[in-house]
């Protein structure tokens, strides 16, 4: 049986992860409140991130932006975009 969770960016019961993606409670808040659409559709949108803003993940400070903007990403806030981009119509 499909673990579920109410899922803090679509806002309803949705299949959530296998297992925390990162240690720590930051990894155990999204394993408990992220779908697995959610996290999907984020990891989509950080790899357009780390490509088009060519963010090293070895440097702490990219790391620490990326992880701001998964912040807002999740909470439905405003996040950085890649620029230019226009999702395909569905």
């Amino acid at each position: 049986m499909t673990r579920t969770v109410m899922c803090r960016k679509y806002k309803e019961q949705l299949p959530g992860l296998e297992r925390p993606p990162y240690p720590g409670a930051k990894g155990q808040d999204i394993y408990e409140h992220i779908s697995q659409k959610a996290w999907a559709d984020w990891q989509k949108e950080q790899t357009m991130l780390i490509n088009e803003k060519r963010l090293n993940m070895m440097n702490a400070e990219d790391r620490k932006f990326l992880q701001g903007e998964m912040d807002k990403f999740f909470s439905g806030q405003e996040f950085e975009k890649a620029e230019g981009y226009v999702p395909p119509a569905e």
